[in-house]
Parts: C-alpha cells; structure tokens; sequence
C-alpha cells in the first residue's frame, strides 16, 4: 500500500513556480510573473520564450513534481 510523504518545501516551491507560469502563460496572463521570469533568465543566462504549449508543459511538470515529492521519499 503507498503511504504518501509530505514533499519537501524546495518541491512544493518549485511546482508552485511552475505551475504559476504554466497558468500565466495559458489562461490568465500575469504581468509580474513575466517580470519576475525575465529577472531569473536574465540571472541564470537564458532566453527561453514562454508560448502556451511551454505554459502546458509547465502545468504538467508542477503537477508531476508534486506527485513525485509525495510518493518517493527525500524529494
């Protein structure tokens, strides 16, 4: 039988994140979430353009880290 953890907080950070920017990028566009992106690419080194499959793929990806962070423990 699984027995789901809580996940992490760095895990649920992240999915929050990503599925911030997969909800800005799809259904409802959100002005700071474009800054605040444009800060940490330009931070990181990147130039990743954000089009609505991105945004779909970052809604499945928050979705999938959520998952993974209660079932596998330490994640």
């Amino acid at each position: 039988m699984l027995r789901p953890n809580p996940p992490r907080m760095i895990t649920v950070v992240l999915a929050v994140a990503l599925i911030v920017v997969g909800v800005s990028a799809t259904v409802f566009p959100v002005d700071f979430v474009d800054t605040a992106l444009n800060v940490v690419q330009s931070y990181v080194g990147t130039d990743i353009e954000i089009t609505r499959e991105v945004g779909w793929l970052f809604l499945l990806a928050g979705d999938g880290l959520l998952v993974l962070g209660s079932l596998l423990p330490g994640i």
